[in-house]
């Protein structure tokens, strides 16, 4: 109901209004009510701006669609501390791995969109899944608000000490007349679409291995049950110091990793399709429909954390020299990196569910 509006001509202080007696006590009473019902009506508008302005009201619950120990996971609990402080209430990681990440997306994407509900993923999920999967529990284009992107650094393609390679253009040259085994820490994972890029589009006979984390992955190409992975920095630099492993490219994005200065990236050596332009993010969204206002002020106080020490230590350690993106970049960006991603599986033909 629109607000009632009085003007000051309509008060009996205005000596170009007097009236009778008692037409002046009728007036008295129905500006005494339009008064009444004009406070209720900023009461009432307060009153919802407040249950907005005071948010959050209870502990808010952040679901990472991947297990503990991870990238994603390190985000996701590093930043629930510091929105707990910023906020005064407890952000609880609740780790619901599953389905490539899909099972934790639904039950964000089914959760009241009252700003109690966040999910930090990777970009498998929101993104590629719109063309990987023929169906889905839900919308990945619609279902979802973003909120932030976590930079995820530069993935690393890397082989086995004694594979006769020195970067990722020699590798495409070997594996034309060698046999070679590729391994991705997942299927849909941005590794699985190079592998189907070199296999479609390059037309290199390769195998693809697809692992269900890093951890075996790298594991077997120091063993050298495969010759190359692409995979994160942490996990390749605890192979890297004992000299089992080697860098043949910084593999997503034009960015070459701060801790491989030297190693030039996939785009720098020649390999320009839109794939491996792509910069790497783990995506914050929250169940669409969530309040602006919510939003907005969650991707501030990730920012603003993001310069403290514990942060900036955290980027150190997987090799990360960007910030997460501010909230007006994290709009733009997360609708064209959907689109790209989802156009990208269309094109090499990967479907998961098929």
């Amino acid at each position: 109901m629109a607000e009632p509006r009085f003007t000051s001509s309509g008060g009996l202080s205005d000596p170009s209004t007097a009236c009778a007696p008692d037409e002046g006590r009728r007036r008295s009473l129905l500006i005494g009510a339009g008064a009444a019902l004009a406070g209720l009506g900023l009461s009432g508008r307060a009153s919802a701006q407040g249950s907005t302005g005071a948010w959050p009201t209870k502990p808010v619950r952040v679901i990472c669609n991947f297990a503990a120990g991870g990238l994603t996971d390190s985000y996701a609990r590093q930043y629930s501390e510091a929105l707990s402080r910023k906020f005064g209430q407890n952000f609880i990681v609740d780790n619901r791995p599953g389905a490539g990440g899909i099972l934790g997306a639904d039950i964000a994407a089914k959760s009241p969109p009252d700003g109690y509900t966040f999910l930090v993923t990777t970009s498998t999920p929101v993104w590629s899944a719109r063309g990987l999967y023929t169906k889905l529990p839900y919308n990945a284009a619609k279902d979802f608000a973003p909120v932030t992107l976590f930079p995820s650094g530069a993935l690393i393609l890397a082989a086995n000490k004694d594979l006769p390679v020195k970067n990722a253009a020699e590798l495409v040259e070997y594996a034309k007349s060698h046999p070679l085994t590729l391994g991705t820490y997942g299927q849909g994972s941005w590794p699985h679409l190079v592998a189907e890029n070199w296999i479609k589009v390059r037309k290199i006979p390769l195998t693809t291995v697809h692992y269900k984390g890093e951890a075996p992955m790298w594991i077997d190409v120091v063993n050298g049950q495969i010759q190359a992975v692409v995979g994160s920095y942490l996990q390749f630099a605890m192979h890297y110091q004992k000299g089992t492993v080697k860098p043949l490219a910084a593999a997503t994005g034009s960015l070459r990793s701060p801790k491989l200065p030297d190693v030039a990236s996939m785009v720098e050596q020649g390999f320009t399709d839109p794939l491996y332009k792509l910069e790497g993010y783990m995506p914050m969204v929250a169940p669409a429909g969530t309040p602006v206002e919510i939003l907005r002020k969650v991707a501030e106080a990730i920012h603003e954390a993001s310069g403290t020490p514990k942060l900036a230590a955290l980027r150190d350690t997987f090799a990360i020299d960007q910030w997460p993106t501010d909230y007006p970049t994290t709009i733009q960006r997360y609708d064209e990196y959907g689109k790209t991603w989802g156009m990208l599986a269309d094109e090499l033909g990967i479907k998961l569910d098929a």
